[in-house]
């Protein structure tokens, strides 16, 4: 389920949607000098990761949804470790956490969105191995 060949292990692992093997990013999405640069194709199959210009915009919207998620998670956690916070306090945690994870949470939608418009393609993983 999550091994190669899911979109789960593409999406956390930021690898290429079509192969699982080459890298998506040019460096890791907390090296700041290339802040979450997507390569231009894929260094094992290939593939050419922008269907065409300003294809990642999309990305943006996926982000937002991702934020979401981390601070209910945030929040939910809060609750379940018994933390007697403040409103002020748990939106202060909510607030560290998505600064502390915004390089990834960048990186990751840009993969989901490339996720949506490629597929895994077994043969081709298996060439490039």
């Amino acid at each position: 389920m999550f091994g190669k060949g899911s979109k789960i292990y593409s999406i956390l692992f930021l690898k290429c949607p079509r192969c699982h093997e080459g890298a998506f990013l040019e460096a890791n999405p907390y090296k700041l000098s290339n802040f979450n640069k997507v390569k231009e194709h894929c260094p094992k199959c290939n593939l050419k990761y922008s269907i065409e210009p300003s294809f990642y915009y999309g990305s943006m919207y996926v982000s937002y949804a991702v934020g979401v998620a981390v601070a209910v998670a945030v929040y939910v956690l809060t609750l379940l470790l018994g933390l007697d916070l403040s409103i002020l306090g748990i939106f202060g945690a909510i607030v560290t956490v998505l600064v502390l994870t915004m390089p990834w949470i960048a990186a990751v939608s840009k993969s989901i969105w490339a996720n949506f418009f490629f597929n895994y393609n077994k043969e081709i993983a298996d060439k490039v191995k």
